[in-house]
């Protein structure tokens, strides 16, 4: 046992310390027989994470600060020697305000029970994404993650109020600011929020509340041109009066994937065509809503904007529907090994993204999968990816497809999953000299010993 563990022992529980091979797997990341950590932390407020910070910088070793280990881009990766600090312990809800609207919680509490107590009293979390059950406040303000409702409220930057973080020296930098409106001086919260960990360890939160919609009006449609795609967005966004909650696309080769290797799943429309949207309108009078969704869409029917809809009719429909959008698990497993992306560009430019990738991929592999889908309504697209292996080579000439297709466009190479170690590489395809060298003199200057979450973001 290392002295470095003696001393963590006198700040936490030795029974929240785990050594060596006694770490569970779940806390190691993607390369778990590479990656031994020598310990795990597992605190319970502030000032125990203040304590290890500190010990960690006198001593120059690197820590990973991990939430509910539900990204997709290696940011909570680890590596030989790493100390881990989970916030998984820093679960307290500490107050709802109906009132100001805002919620005051840990960065441990899982989105999921976040949501759950806040619509007790009527109020609604604006984030939410399909790994609600296991990621944390936490981790979503860290990455400033996106989700399905991006359209109507924004990042999860937008809904953060006011924070608490711990900075690498081991000071707790308390931003608990409740307030809408609150412009004096510099908006310290912004350091630490998209940021990764590597700037700070991210402790509370004050998260913006919003009242729960009453209606949830939801349908599927089928669309044959990306020209009518854009027409109908832009309509319905006017037309909803400000209540359009979700439009997410699926490209033909998705849908037509989850229907032929998902055979429990129930799919709306039986008619192939190029494009299927999700979309849904948040409201507060069930009936007029519904009736106001019903002519809108009738509209767009009647006037060749969609060539098909099925709307849902209760809420065993609603979760149907969005079923083919978030629980396809099942059907990308069938499709490993593979490769995910997270991309966004000017919705005016993903017809052709698309059918650019889909071109290049074909011609570099002989037996591709290209799936495309996402939050178009926000400029976001998802990609699964299967080309036959899971080889470095592989990985790379995918990458370098779709990357070079998105800085040709001006667009990012991560929309709302962030940087970690998969897309550092690519950083500088979306970010010039000038913003990269500006972000390393932040971290050196919040983080000059370099123990958090180093080789993160860039090198």
């Amino acid at each position: 046992m290392t002295d470095i563990v003696d001393i963590f022992k006198t700040i936490i529980e030795p029974n929240r310390i785990k050594v060596g091979d006694k770490i569970p797997i779940k806390y190691l990341g993607k390369n778990k027989s590479l990656s031994r950590a020598e310990c795990l932390l597992r605190p319970v407020n502030s000032e125990e994470v203040s304590s290890i910070l500190k010990v960690c910088n006198d001593n120059k070793r690197i820590v990973v600060a991990q939430g509910g280990m539900s990204g997709l881009v290696g940011g909570g990766d680890t590596n030989s020697g790493d100390i881990i600090v989970s916030l998984e312990l820093l679960n307290t809800i500490y107050e709802i305000d109906p009132v100001d609207r805002v919620l005051i919680a840990g960065a441990g509490v899982i989105l999921q029970h976040a949501q759950e107590k806040v619509d007790e009293i009527d109020c609604m979390l604006p984030v939410d994404l399909g790994a609600r059950g296991s990621a944390t406040l936490g981790g979503l303000i860290s990455t400033n993650a996106g989700g399905n409702r991006v359209i109507r409220y924004g990042m999860t930057r937008y809904s953060v109020l006011g924070l608490e973080a711990v900075t690498a020296n081991g000071e707790i930098i308390s931003s608990m600011n409740r307030m809408i409106k609150n412009n004096a001086g510099y908006d310290l919260k912004q350091l630490f929020i998209g940021s990764e960990g590597s700037l700070g360890i991210i402790t509370k939160c004050v998260i913006k509340l919003y009242p729960k919609p009453n209606s949830f009006s939801t349908a599927f449609v089928g669309i044959d041109n990306f020209d009518s795609l854009k027409e109908f967005l832009t309509y319905t966004d006017k037309e909803l009066s400000g209540g359009l909650g979700a439009f997410e696309v699926m490209w033909s080769d998705y849908y037509d994937c989850v229907k032929s290797n998902y055979p429990s799943m129930q799919m709306p429309l039986t008619s192939k065509y190029k494009y299927y949207v999700l979309i849904e309108m948040l409201g507060s009078d069930p009936i007029k809503d519904q009736e106001k969704f019903t002519d809108a869409l009738g509209f767009a029917l009647n006037n060749k904007l969609i060539e098909d809809v099925v709307i849902a009719k209760s809420d065993t429909d609603r979760k149907k529907l969005w079923a083919i959008r978030e629980d396809v698990y099942e059907v990308f497993k069938k499709l490993s090994p593979i490769f995910t992306y997270d991309v966004s560009m000017p919705i005016k430019d993903m017809e052709f993204f698309a059918d650019e990738t889909k071109k290049k991929m074909g011609s570099m592999f002989k037996d591709s999968t290209t799936l495309i889908f996402g939050h178009l309504g926000d400029g976001n697209l998802h990609l699964v990816v299967s080309v036959g292996d899971d080889h470095d080579e592989s990985h790379r000439k995918v990458n370098n497809i779709i990357y070079g297709i998105i800085s040709d466009l001006g667009g990012s190479i991560s929309a709302e999953h962030g940087i970690g170690t998969e897309k550092k590489d690519y950083l500088k395809m979306t970010r010039n000299k000038q913003e990269i060298d500006l972000m390393k003199t932040l971290k050196r200057s919040l983080d000059p010993n370099s123990i958090l979450n180093p080789g993160k973001i860039f090198d």
